[in-house]
């Protein structure tokens, strides 16, 4: 099982991409308590309904991933603390937020 969900508790859903579909995966989420909101892929033969609404606002967090990778002092991640970068990714939240 991907490391990836171990620290994923407290989550009321877990979206993801049709690369993420597969039974373990799922059955991970579903294990700790949150409901997966992951399409099936096109060629599956039992497809697994979920949540449209929900799995369309997950372009919000894409673009707002992409465009911070624009900025180049994230990107290369100057700052070697974590506190450091955390307080820059606030500071280019606020900035986007204000524009």
């Amino acid at each position: 099982m991907p490391r990836l969900l171990n620290d994923a508790g407290g989550s009321i859903a877990v979206v993801a991409d049709k690369a993420y579909g597969s039974n373990l995966i799922r059955q991970c989420i579903t294990d700790q308590g949150a409901l997966a909101v992951i399409p099936s892929k096109s060629n599956a033969r039992k497809p697994i309904p979920h949540d449209k609404a929900l799995y369309r606002m997950r372009n919000i967090v894409e673009r707002f991933f992409c465009t911070m990778k624009d900025m180049r002092r994230l990107a290369t991640r100057y700052e070697k603390l974590s506190e450091n970068f955390l307080a820059m990714v606030h500071i280019f939240a606020i900035r986007l937020w204000i524009n």
